[in-house]
């Protein structure tokens, strides 16, 4: 019985803190296991879509747009730095990359593939270290 009293004082805690603090306190950022996980799979999401995007340049520049929008919300969610600072470089860099043509798109294929494996190479070092 007295375990059980222990439980419901702990809840009853974490509850009055949940409300001293405000629910969007305590959800405003992601941990270090979430973080690890969401953002590869940001990635592997754009690195999926390039190859069928290689003959629409306007495709492609919303597809770096939108990763570069969803590492912002990683960047901004995560408590990690390295995670954060890292996820902030790779969407400046995407947002940054302009693709109007054709030709332009195997520049940026090649410079999404360049950069996105040094971010996973990162976020890998941050999430096992």
């Amino acid at each position: 019985m007295r375990c059980l009293h222990t439980r419901f004082a702990s809840l009853a805690a974490l509850s009055a803190f949940v409300l001293v603090t405000g629910c969007s306190e305590v959800n405003s950022t992601i941990d270090k296991a979430q973080a690890c996980l969401e953002a590869p799979k940001i990635v592997a999401e754009l690195t999926g879509q390039l190859a069928s995007l290689a003959n629409d340049p306007q495709a492609m520049e919303k597809a770096l747009d939108d990763t570069a929008a969803k590492l912002n919300d990683v960047a901004d969610q995560a408590a990690n730095t390295t995670i954060k600072q890292a996820s902030d470089d790779l969407a400046a860099t995407l947002s940054g990359i302009n693709v109007q043509s054709v030709n332009d798109v195997v520049d940026a294929t090649q410079k999404v593939g360049t950069d996105t494996a040094a971010y996973v190479e990162k976020v890998a070092q941050a999430c096992t270290g």
